[in-house]
């Protein structure tokens, strides 16, 4: 066998001169993939194991292999690699310090596969293995939605559209909207995970192998569910990145959206809620300010990781069959939407631990706005007879009275009523109560008190 230079590139012999400094900087991506250390010593263990069970190499190669892996894989661990620029990407890193450990029999190595199945495979792994902290980071965010939860479901406050006071809810039936939101995520991220179970190695550079590989007992010994159909979509598929970025873009739309309501509720027009000093920070020139800018930089942070998605989508867009040099920048853009989507995460949960409802304000906010009057419409169709639409006109009058005389609804006597609607009698005085109203909406899903124990009970026996 010809003795392979350390120090060059591995197509040396076809290309003969040294490329430019310029191309040698765009074409490295050391710098991006190193994190994917660990899945391509995993996924190089598994195939050199698999070539050795086929007999296309020596048992003895694969124990020298395996041996110089796991040494470079503690050398990473404890921070004593040399990662280089000249050698690209973290694929041919290991590989060139293979050789240097092992010599001329690491060259095995690389038998049956291309960089191609070989950074999609590492990619997949990393990618599933991302989807899990994911979900776990999201259990965490959950719980805590669910404790804040439990400790108000008494706590009125009113429910908006168009930001106008509509009806009165729970404090907890709110933050359990939120619940639903991340809920939807967590199964965004698994159909992702189950749509991207399919193992590329194997299928080498595009077309396959001549060698008698075993692309199923590689597919189990990595996790996965099976080998992928088509060599050729296999190392040009990144439809489980856009997934994955999608899953991470909409997961953090619903962060954005949660950070947008405690912003306005922390502001001095609303003051529902009051945050710790821990979650805000001070002013240059304001000695009275407290600013919520965690919330904010949650909210910044979304325009990211919608911007990675759209990248992801543009550089695929044009890209006839099979590999090419634009897909380098995926790994950049994943990483990129995974740490900020994994920081946000902790971020939410952690003002999420350190709020307080202001009740009594929450309570006279709801007070305004006439949001019993659905109550008092629907009133009169159970108990006086009348279509929902006649229903509403006469309600409608009756706010409309009270609007005039700058009361609430409660403030109406029951001669005021009488004077829109002469059948009403006294027990319609107890529609405009703000508990009453909450506990009468007992239809599934509903805001009442007795649904909202129901639901947090059901979460917390999914969330121990």
């Amino acid at each position: 066998m010809t003795k392979n230079k350390y120090n060059q590139a591995i197509w040396s012999k076809r290309i003969k001169k040294k490329s430019s400094l310029l191309f040698q900087q765009i074409g490295s991506s050391i710098d991006v993939d190193k994190r994917l250390f660990k899945e391509d010593i995993a996924a190089s263990l598994v195939h050199v194991e698999m070539l050795s069970r086929q007999k296309i190499i020596t048992t003895k190669i694969r124990n020298k292999i395996s041996k110089g892996l796991k040494k470079i894989e503690k050398e990473i661990l404890q921070k004593k690699f040399p990662f280089k620029k000249k050698y690209e990407d973290i694929h041919m890193n290991i590989e060139k310090r293979l050789f240097q450990l092992i010599g001329d029999d690491a060259g095995f190595m690389h038998t049956a596969r291309s960089r191609n199945d070989q950074v999609i495979t590492d990619f997949k792994l990393w990618t599933k293995s991302s989807t899990k902290k994911i979900d776990k980071k999201l259990n965490e965010l959950i719980n805590t939605i669910l404790k804040v939860a439990k400790n108000n479901i008494k706590t009125i406050m009113p429910g908006f559209t168009h930001l106008k006071n509509a009806q009165p809810v729970s404090l907890a039936h709110y933050l359990l909207a939120y619940v639903e939101m991340f809920e939807r995520d967590k199964k965004r991220f698994f159909n992702n995970l189950e749509s991207l179970n399919e193992n590329p190695l194997g299928v080498a550079a595009l077309s396959g192998t001549s060698f008698n590989i075993d692309r199923v007992f590689t597919s189990k010994k990595l996790g996965f569910k099976k080998p992928t159909n088509n060599s050729i979509d296999t190392v040009s598929d990144r439809d489980f990145v856009v997934d994955f970025l999608y899953a991470v873009s909409v997961c953090s739309l619903h962060i954005s959206r949660i950070s947008e309501e405690l912003i306005i509720w922390n502001s001095d027009g609303f003051n529902l809620i009051t945050l710790s000093d821990k979650v805000v920070t001070g002013s240059s020139i304001m000695p009275q300010k407290k600013n919520p800018d965690p919330l904010e930089y949650l909210r910044g942070k979304t325009g990211g990781t919608f911007g990675n998605l759209f990248s992801m989508l543009t550089i695929l867009k044009g890209l006839p069959l099979s590999y090419f040099k634009d897909l380098q920048d995926d790994k950049e853009i994943v990483f990129r939407s995974f740490d900020t989507l994994h920081n946000c995460i902790s971020i939410l949960n952690e003002v999420l631990n350190n709020f307080k409802p202001n009740k009594s304000r929450m309570l006279s906010l709801a007070s305004k706005g006439f949001v019993t009057a659905t109550d008092l419409a629907d009133y009169l169709v159970k108990y006086h007879n009348k279509s929902f639409r006649e229903a509403y006109q006469v309600t409608a009058s009756i706010v409309n009275d009270a609007e005039k005389k700058k009361i609430k609804l409660n403030q109406l006597s029951l001669k005021d009523l009488q004077k829109i609607e002469p059948n009403l009698k006294n027990d319609v005085l107890n529609i405009f109560d703000l508990k009453n109203s909450i506990n009468s909406k007992k239809s599934f899903g509903g805001t009442s008190f007795n649904n909202i124990k129901k639901m947090i009970g059901k979460y917390k026996k999914i969330y121990k």
